[in-house]
């Protein structure tokens, strides 16, 4: 069922299977929206509800008129669905958010997967002035920043569900630059504080500061299975949908046993 989540003065477009079971809530990446998910959509729902949106001015949610957080509009997204706790899968941003989530709002939170997540308050390195040159370059001109996106996110290869994502993103950006705001509290100095179950995946052709910040951030995380991906980049969901949908759910199950066995305990 597709709808529409108020979200302040502004909406968010949304999807929820229905279905019985916990949640598993997916979260889209900043190089994306939330058809980054549709190969995955089927094996998914298949076992459970679950729920998608995309973030103010991506894809099919209109453009943002006011300051927001995502993990602001996360929470309102999962009370809009009256969802007390969900499964989280969030891909780059939507890790961040993720991440955001299980740090201030725990017990709302059963389980992380993050995919090449970007966690805040890492200290990225500056990108070389060459790379700068090129982005400025490319700024204004839909098609040269869509083949600069490709070098930098999507190094695995083209096709056009790919270039989609980019432009998707690309259309997206002045608007997040200009309403989308951190959180109070960032996430990096916290990692030790999760305390939910959580599997980080990266791609070995993403960006090598993104690989180096999710390798530090899985030895962060408390019990945190690390997975690697030859020959992916940063859109996992297109480049391995079966091997996500096959761990999503396997670490949802076992995350629901874990706990059902604390019960019980």
């Amino acid at each position: 069922m597709h709808t529409t989540v108020p979200a302040g003065a502004d909406q968010l477009w949304a999807e929820d299977s229905g279905g019985a079971g916990p949640a598993l809530v997916l979260l889209h990446p900043g190089v994306g929206d939330g058809r980054i998910w549709d190969r995955m959509w089927s094996d998914l729902t298949g076992h459970g509800r679950v729920i998608r949106y995309e973030v103010r001015g991506y894809g099919r949610s209109p453009a943002a008129t006011e300051e927001y957080t995502l993990v602001d509009d996360l929470r309102r997204v999962l009370d809009h669905f009256s969802v007390g706790q969900a499964h989280l899968v969030g891909c780059s941003m939507g890790g961040s958010a993720s991440v955001d989530l299980a740090l201030t709002d725990p017990g709302r939170v059963r389980s992380l997967t993050l995919l090449c997540p970007a966690i805040g308050g890492y200290p990225w390195p500056d990108d070389p002035p060459e790379l700068t040159a090129e982005w400025e370059s490319a700024t204004g001109n839909e098609d040269a920043m869509i083949a600069f996106y490709q070098r930098l996110w999507a190094a695995a290869g083209s096709s056009p569900e790919v270039t989609e994502q980019l432009r998707s993103a690309i259309r997206a950006e002045p608007n997040e630059e200009e309403y989308q705001r951190p959180p109070a509290s960032p996430a990096w100095d916290r990692l030790s504080e999760l305390q939910v179950p959580t599997v980080l995946m990266i791609g070995d052709r993403d960006r090598p500061s993104l690989i180096a910040c999710d390798e530090e951030a899985a030895r962060r995380i408390p019990g945190c299975r690390l997975i690697r991906m030859p020959g992916v980049d940063h859109l996992p969901p297109l480049r391995e949908p079966d091997l996500l949908a096959r761990t999503v759910l396997e670490h949802v199950r076992a995350a629901e046993s874990a706990g059902a066995a604390g019960v019980a305990g």
